[in-house]
Order: C-alpha cells, then structure tokens, then sequence
C-alpha cells in the first residue's frame, strides 16, 4: 500500500502543524482533526491512507478512537499510528490491543513520523 494521505488527529495545535510540515514534506496530502470525533468523520468521508492518533484528547480519546475506526466497516483498514507522550510499555501493549499498527513517543523526530509512513 502506498500512503498518498494521511490524517493527523491532535488537540494541540502545535504538534498538529509540526506533524502536518513533516508529512507534507514527504509528499502526502494531509488532512486535520482536533478530536477523536472529528476524526471519525474525517476518516468516514475521506479514507485516508494513514491516521496519525494523539492519544490523549478530551472528547474522544485516540484509543477510543481506534477503536471506533477499527470496528466501523468503512475504516478498519485504515493502519492507526499513536503518536503520545505515553512511554510507557503497558500503554503501548494497550494500544495495540485497540487495533493500533504503530507507537510513536513524543517528543519525536522526522523520522520517526517518515518510517511509519513507509512501512504502509
């Protein structure tokens, strides 16, 4: 599968548009979402290639929210990458349990974000 766009879900204005710059470098059309709510409906309507979950968010969590794509028909093949603060490798476990395909601690590089895109 080739990533062509990617959804990058943050309540932090800040991190969205660092996540944005990285992933528009690579050459992918990005799209935004400041909770797991919009998400959901960004995802639903345009079904990215890619979503990049922050996992800590007041609406909706990202867990949560994975899980909803994962169990909704239209989204569930779509790979989820957490992107958190949390290091922890319970938190990690869980994710993945919640149908997450990748974890990326914060704070992260470039690279980081790009390894994931490629390995989709």
């Amino acid at each position: 599968m080739s990533v062509n766009t990617v959804l990058i879900v943050d309540d932090s204005a800040a991190d969205r548009t660092n996540l944005e710059l990285i992933v528009n470098n690579a050459g992918c059309r990005v799209l935004t979402a400041d909770s797991g709510q919009n998400a959901l409906k960004l995802a639903e309507e345009n079904h990215p290639d890619l979503i990049f979950l922050d996992i800590i968010m007041d609406d909706m969590d990202g867990l949560q929210a994975c899980r909803s794509l994962q169990e909704a028909e239209r989204t569930r093949d779509i790979p989820d990458v957490m992107i958190s603060s949390k290091s922890n490798k319970a938190d990690k476990v869980w994710a993945m349990e919640q149908g997450a395909r990748g974890y990326i601690t914060k704070p992260y590089s470039e690279e980081q974000v790009l390894d994931q895109i490629k390995r989709f």
